[in-house]
């Protein structure tokens, strides 16, 4: 018997995990039956991040949900995208043309999210983005198929760009992620940057994936002069530059490193002694509040033994919201149109222990407060994860780009 590598790749992404139940009458589950896709990566860089832990926090909000005590059959299905555009395509197609997958959830990696947005569209399915950040998927990429959950590069540019300007970060230089992602993250931290007065020395791009020397660059990078060398880049990438660059002593020269997008897993693989001091952005961390705690306790440690991050947080809230609204229209509704689902989705406030009361506005971006903190000293952390002190919490209406800034088509002028 003959395999290829696309077969291998439709089995693998096929495959349901934890409990999806066995075929028998396959019509009629099929027809009160909703099929949730996890697409993300599962091995590589982004992995602690997301990876099966976004499948577990998709678990738990359909147990959180209650939606199979209503008769609903919810079945979950896994796969790694390998952070390529191609590898994820794939699977999606398969997933809806074979498999019959109702919503995609999380899919980080920007470049991969653009692709699986293009897709969604044209099979009018749902798209519940949690892990990547481009700005552009409620901007010049919206989609009436799309949601945007959790973060995204102009709210990251905003908080943490905006913070380091006005402690007197004036001079950057960026070591940017040569894909959709780390480019949009430069964009727009650099247009805040000028905005307030500031100035880009210049930048470098970084092969992605595959890039674990970052040697060279911060060498480049020292030698502009910048105050600031702003990462815009993520997972290991960032850890990696940030114990880098501890080693060459940059931050001792009085440089400040911009963890533009740093999540409490990096924090954990970086220690508290190498990462004291980073100021960062997040939309939810599991110690911030007494819901965020009382999630964080449901859902258990994570694989890998970590803490939720906030890329598994908005898998859990979107996912948790989509039900909703299949229960309230109905399997048959939701299942045959992706847009209608949205739609329901955006008339509805959201309400979860992650995010706390939210919205979804026309361009699918979905609205919550987003908070700047600092990460503490290891004197200051008082426990295992203990991790962040609060600086400045930024309302939901000034969070995220205004929607008249974004042009987006389906907003009306």
């Amino acid at each position: 018997m003959n395999f290829n590598r696309r077969a291998l790749l439709g089995a693998a992404a096929s495959t349901p995990v934890w409990g999806a139940l066995p075929y028998r009458s396959a019509r009629a589950q099929a027809a009160n039956t909703i099929k949730i896709g996890v697409l993300n990566d599962q091995s590589g860089t982004y992995r602690d991040l997301s990876g099966a832990g976004s499948t577990q926090a998709v678990r738990q909000a359909i147990k959180d949900s209650g939606i199979e005590a209503r008769g609903i059959t919810v079945e979950v299905v896994q796969a790694d995208h390998q952070n390529r555009p191609d590898v994820g395509s794939t699977v999606v197609r398969q997933w809806i043309d074979r498999d019959g997958v109702d919503v995609i959830m999380d899919v980080p990696t920007s470049s991969v999210a653009l692709a699986v947005n293009t897709i969604v569209r044209e099979k009018n399915k749902v798209f519940i983005n949690s892990g990547a950040a481009a700005s552009d998927l409620t901007g010049s990429a919206c989609s009436p198929n799309t949601i945007h959950w959790t973060y995204d590069t102009w709210m990251l540019a905003k908080s943490t760009g905006g913070a380091m300007v006005r402690a007197g970060g004036q001079r950057w230089f960026f070591i940017t992620a040569d894909y959709a992602f780390g480019h949009a993250l430069e964009r727009d931290t650099s247009t805040f940057i000028r905005n307030a007065g500031g100035s880009i020395l210049g930048s470098v791009r970084t092969p992605f994936p595959g890039t674990t020397d970052f040697s060279s660059y911060l060498v480049q990078a020292q030698a502009s002069r910048a105050q600031v060398i702003g990462l815009a880049n993520a997972g290991a990438d960032t850890i990696n530059s940030i114990k880098q660059a501890a080693e060459f002593g940059i931050t001792r020269r009085g440089v400040k490193l911009a963890g533009l997008l740093v999540f409490i897993t990096d924090v954990h693989s970086l220690g508290l002694q190498t990462a004291q001091g980073l100021v960062l952005t997040e939309s939810f961390y599991w110690d911030l509040n007494d819901r965020t705690r009382a999630f964080t306790q449901r859902i258990g440690n994570l694989p890998g033994n970590v803490k939720p991050t906030m890329v598994h947080a908005g898998c859990y809230a979107g996912a948790l919201h989509y039900l909703k609204a299949v229960a309230e229209m109905g399997v048959a509704a939701a299942k045959a149109s992706g847009v209608e689902a949205v739609n329901r989705m955006k008339a509805t406030p959201t309400e979860d222990d992650c995010f706390g009361a939210g919205s979804i506005r026309v361009d699918g971006r979905k609205i919550h407060p987003t908070y700047l903190f600092e990460v503490k000293s290891p004197a200051e952390s008082r426990a295992p994860w203990d991790y962040y002190k609060l600086l400045a919490t930024t309302s939901a209406e000034e969070s995220f780009r205004p929607l008249a800034e974004g042009g987006c088509s389906l907003v009306r002028s």
